[in-house]
């Protein structure tokens, strides 16, 4: 069956859009300069030396650097253990949740969003310190003998990151869910389908483009993090964020420190183009299976 297009109509359609555009332009105009021009001036920071020559020595010492590496390497496990800890959390407790409940813990998992984050990090500090609350806890009920190790170290940061980042993975996951019909749990659990099959063959796939949603912003947000790692790291663990502010405000050496931020830019870019990919990937892969069903 051939559809056809009114001409007239198609240009219409057409003149609006432009219409449209041209209204947006100033605007698009204006980010664009606040965004670029930070961007360009960073890439022009990374080939000049202290005196103002350029130079592409900046880029051979700090690719050849081992803190580098593995302040690379942080960075991932920072952000991805920030990612997996946000959906296992958030999916799981909004999927098997009833209506009345789901709303009740996003109202507490919003909570903390009206508090500063320097706040709330120190906060973490006096929870998780070896003479915090909970160590006293831990240590006053028998469960432990002493004093866990909480604070300063890679698990603390990790504990203060996903409290800061699981608010912002589930904004756009609550969103996704509720537009999920009722009706179609109740035929899968009618069906014989337990929770965790409803899960994963019915809301899972309905909700996917909430969690990459939220999944995107976490790891935005989780790579170029610098509070919370500074604080609750106490100088042990080391992301690309602290290590740039390391290069400037030890050694005041700009053109290492963009050389970083632009390690930085790229890791950001790199993840979210697998993300999309992978998005893209799962979309089609439902359509296919939906026809052959």
């Amino acid at each position: 069956m051939t559809v056809t297009v009114d001409p007239a109509l198609a240009a219409d359609t057409r003149r609006e859009r432009r219409f449209f555009l041209s209204l947006s332009l100033p605007a698009l105009f204006i980010v664009g300069l606040a965004a670029i021009l930070p961007i360009l001036w960073i890439i022009r920071q990374s080939f000049l030396t202290t005196g103002g020559e350029y130079t592409v020595g900046n880029y051979a010492k700090v690719l050849s650097s081992g803190l580098t590496w593995s302040a690379l390497v942080t960075t991932l496990e920072l952000s991805l253990g920030t990612l997996a800890i946000c959906i296992l959390l958030g999916t799981l407790a909004l999927a098997s949740a009833r209506p009345r409940v789901a709303n009740v813990l996003m109202a507490f998992v919003m909570l903390p969003l009206w508090t500063a984050i320097l706040v709330r990090t120190y906060g973490w500090l006096v929870l998780l310190r070896r003479d915090g609350l909970i160590n006293a806890a831990l240590t006053g009920s028998g469960l432990t003998a002493e004093p866990l190790p909480l604070v300063y170290n890679f698990t603390g940061t990790l504990i203060g990151m996903v409290h800061y980042m699981l608010p912002l993975f589930l904004l756009p996951v609550y969103a996704a869910m509720r537009d999920i019909d009722p009706n179609l749990i109740r035929a899968a659990a009618s069906m014989g389908a337990t929770l965790g099959q409803v899960i994963r063959t019915v809301i899972m796939p309905l909700s996917a483009g909430g969690i990459f949603s939220g999944s995107i912003i976490v790891l935005i947000y989780s790579i170029g993090f610098f509070i919370t790692p500074a604080v609750l790291g106490g100088g042990k663990v080391n992301p690309l964020s602290i290590r740039i502010e390391r290069t400037l405000s030890t050694f005041q050496d700009w053109g290492s420190a963009s050389v970083l931020g632009i390690l930085l830019l790229v890791l950001m870019a790199l993840i979210g183009v697998m993300l999309l990919a992978a998005r893209r990937l799962l979309a089609q892969n439902t359509v296919e299976a939906s026809a052959h069903a």
